[in-house]
């Protein structure tokens, strides 16, 4: 599994739906992000009647990375009923996602 890109072009349809959305904001070239794709898809694996996960390449969407004053990579935001929730900065613990997850989808 993978997760499955979004750009400026598909985002706001993305987040849109019924359930939570964490998007992660990162970069190919970042190890942090790297070891973090990994744990989100797992999440996302175990959690997809709750959850959805997206992923932002920084690079190739400079304009999402700005919107969402992203200024360090990985970071990752939690959509609720498409509005922004929570944000995560850097590589954190699966536990802090599920934590996440849990506040806003119980």
């Amino acid at each position: 599994m993978s997760l499955r890109a979004i750009s400026s072009a598909s985002f706001q349809e993305s987040i849109q739906e019924n359930k939570v959305t964490m998007v992660d904001f990162s970069t190919k070239w970042c190890p942090p992000c790297k070891k973090l794709h990994p744990i989100l898809e797992e999440l996302e694996g175990e959690e997809k009647n709750r959850l959805s996960i997206f992923h932002v390449d920084c690079d190739e969407s400079p304009e999402l990375a700005s919107e969402f004053s992203i200024m360090a990579a990985p970071t990752v935001i939690v959509f609720h009923n498409g509005e922004p929730v929570d944000k995560l900065i850097g590589l954190r613990p699966k536990g802090v996602y599920q934590a996440a997850l849990a506040r806003y989808a119980p």
